[in-house]
Formats: C-alpha cells, sequence, structure tokens
C-alpha cells in the first residue's frame, strides 16, 4: 500500500509557505523559525491543542477547539512532534531556498534568519486557489498568522518554547 504524506512533499512545502505568506499582509518580517513552526501546524493543525498557553489566552484555547477540528486519520500519528519537526526541516529550508531562487521572498535577509516577501503579485496569482481552502486550513492560519506572530519567538513564554518543536532553552 502506498501511503502519501504531504510533510514529504517538496512542492507542497513550497504550497503551504506560499498560502502562510500570502495571509500575512505585514510589510514586516517573519523569522524562518516561526514561518518553520507555522507550516507545521498548518501540516497538522490537529496538534495545536498541544501548544502551551498562558491562563489570560482561554480565548485563544476556546478558537482552537472550536474551529480547529480534530482529524482521527491513522495515518497521520505523530509519536513525537519534535522528530517529525526535524524529519520535515530540509524539506521547508528547500522550500524557502526556492521562493528565494524565483524571488518571491527576499534572499538577503535569509542569511539573517528573516524572510520578508518582495513580490506580492505572485500571491495575487494564487488568490483563487487560497479561496479553495478548507475551513480547518484557514482558521488554522488566520490564528498562526495574528495571535501566534504576536508572541515572542525566543525566550520564556516564547513561540518555541510553548511548542516545544525547537530548543529554547539557552536562548537570550
Amino acid at each position: 500500500m502506498i501511503v502519501y504524506q504531504q510533510a514529504f512533499d517538496l512542492y507542497h512545502t513550497v504550497y503551504r509557505m506560499i498560502k502562510l505568506l500570502a495571509h500575512f499582509d505585514r510589510d514586516e518580517y517573519v523569522e524562518i523559525d516561526r514561518l518553520r513552526i507555522w507550516d507545521y501546524y498548518v501540516l497538522f493543525p490537529n496538534r495545536m491543542s498541544e501548544i502551551k498557553l498562558k491562563r489570560h489566552e482561554k480565548d485563544i484555547r476556546a478558537l482552537m477547539r472550536n474551529y480547529i477540528l480534530k482529524s482521527d486519520n491513522p495515518y497521520e500519528g505523530i509519536v513525537n512532534d519534535r522528530k517529525m519537526f526535524e524529519k520535515i526541516k530540509p524539506y521547508q529550508m528547500t522550500a524557502i531556498k526556492c521562493l528565494a531562487s524565483y524571488n518571491v521572498i527576499n534572499k538577503d535577509y535569509i542569511s539573517l534568519n528573516r524572510i520578508t516577501t518582495i513580490s506580492k503579485d505572485v500571491f495575487g496569482q494564487y488568490a483563487y486557489d487560497f479561496n479553495n481552502l478548507s475551513v480547518q486550513e484557514k482558521n488554522a492560519i488566520g490564528l498562526l498568522t495574528s495571535h501566534f506572530y504576536q508572541i515572542p519567538l525566543n525566550g520564556n513564554g516564547g513561540l518555541k518554547q510553548r511548542t516545544g518543536l525547537l530548543e529554547s532553552k539557552y536562548d537570550a
């Protein structure tokens, strides 16, 4: 039996990154690690329930519980989030480099661990495709690019620590 896993498909990774960057309307930068974390949760939205939230973020917890449905796909069972995140890292980094080679993102900032978009026209070309997103994908992308952008990436209570996908113990 052949099982297709979107996590290990380079073209699907590029497509997910474009979806995330198109929904991110700010002219600011996004850290590469933050974009990789967002991509992981777009790929596996049911794992968003594992993100540690603070007490005052009860509304975010309710949004995740109500609008990001749990999927019981036995072929997408993840035993260890951190290991899976590391397995898909080469695909994510290659997708980022691919977007830079096509001048969708600024390649000069990649060495600084930042991503800034160059061409909003590319995102406009795919606007029709983004209208066909599932409700779960729309909700996950909206929540990730709004609330989880405001959370600092590093430090105590940062996105790295809350998700547990990346080491945060030695962050400044």
